[in-house]
């Protein structure tokens, strides 16, 4: 199982990873070296990998590609599943060229196919070479599969699309909220990127505040991204000054913070598989508001279990920000539970995790043919 940091593997993988092992396979963990590593040696084999996920120097890349190679080489998997953009390509072209059997999960499109330029078309090349012996391949939502369907990258019989990376229901669930207050709070929480549409939700509570100043609005997430469009901690603190928002720093225990807030806010515009967020907090029973975007919009039944909102449209967002506050608690109990429905029903981690599991045993089962 390959990823671009050990985090992703951790808080995304390491329940598919657990279900593998319990069902008798040998599990090995590939990902960039942090934190996170330390945890996932305890329970699997571990190997770390020459990746930066936002690099795109050649030299390092050329070097990214020889580490999956050697690596590969070494290991000989019978079967590899790749998870993000680097381990989908880089990881397709060496399994391909070694002759491995791999699956791959596109969990998102990211800013690439937002355009159409010199890179966007060298992207698309290389995932249809990287995806073309590919035993199977996921997709998080049906717009992803649309646009590599239709632009011949994939075959499309090999494809199928999963509700997201799929949510914990039995770890994220309702937890009952101290007595209203009267003062509605609302979290945002994300890596703080400008196209996660932070400007948006800051720009909203400011509005929101015009005339409820007791509302509170709070940002979780890492400072500090390896990407060119991370909001730099000057501005962060610039905003907590003013007082329109408070930063409430990283958490590992995500489902604490969400329990605290009445509505979960994601105004991205950033092309996602699924946001995880979003699931999480409606697994937690609350009400969620996100853009009418590309994956985000899956999680959400307009007026049911949430709202969504117009991309880069601060005042649409406040407009929905406004109908949450105006919700009486039992309008609020009822929208948080059609959402813990929905995603029970259709987000649930075990469907992703036995989804995995019938693809393996039916190349198990045309092994054994062969």
């Amino acid at each position: 199982m390959v990823s671009n940091s050990s985090w992703s593997l951790f808080n995304f993988r390491f329940n598919l990873a657990q279900h593998l092992k319990k069902n008798k396979h040998e599990v090995v963990l590939i990902a960039p070296r942090d934190s996170y590593s330390k945890i996932l040696e305890r329970e699997f084999e571990y190997h770390d990998i020459c990746l930066r996920p936002r690099s795109t120097e050649p030299i390092q890349e050329i070097k990214t590609l020889l580490s999956f190679y050697k690596l590969y080489e070494e290991i000989r998997p019978d079967l590899t599943l790749h998870f993000t953009i680097k381990p989908n390509i880089y990881g397709g072209i060496v399994c391909r060229i070694l002759g491995l059997k791999y699956i791959n999960n596109i969990s998102g499109l990211g800013t690439v196919f937002a355009k159409e330029d010199l890179v966007t078309k060298l992207v698309k090349l290389l995932y249809k070479y990287s995806l073309a012996n590919a035993e199977k391949i996921f997709f998080q939502n049906r717009e992803d599969y649309e646009v590599f369907v239709t632009g011949k990258l994939v075959d499309k019989n090999k494809c199928e699309i999963l509700p997201g990376s799929g949510v914990d229901t039995n770890k994220f669930t309702p937890v009952k909220k101290d007595k209203n207050t009267g003062n509605t709070k609302f979290l945002l929480a994300s890596r703080l990127l400008w196209e996660k549409g932070v400007r948006e939700y800051v720009e909203a509570a400011r509005i929101i505040k015009s005339k409820h100043p007791h509302v509170k609005f709070y940002l979780l997430g890492f400072l500090g991204a390896d990407n060119p469009t991370a909001i730099p901690k000057k501005q962060i603190d610039e905003w907590v000054k003013e007082g329109v928002v408070e930063y409430m720093g990283v958490s590992d225990k995500i489902w604490e913070e969400i329990a605290k807030v009445d509505c979960v806010v994601l105004p991205s515009y950033y092309r996602e598989g699924i946001p995880r967020v979003l699931l999480e907090a409606a697994s937690m029973a609350k009400p969620i508001i996100t853009t009418d975007n590309v994956g985000c919009r899956e999680v959400v039944d307009h007026g049911i279990n949430g709202y969504l909102c117009q991309i880069k449209n601060p005042k649409d967002l406040a407009d929905k920000m406004e109908k949450i506050i105006n919700l009486s608690p039992k309008e609020r109990v009822k929208m948080g539970q059609a959402g813990r429905e929905k995603v029970v029903r259709e987000f649930d981690e075990s469907i992703i995790i036995r989804k995995y599991l019938e693809a393996i045993r039916q190349l198990e089962r045309n092994g054994t043919q062969q």
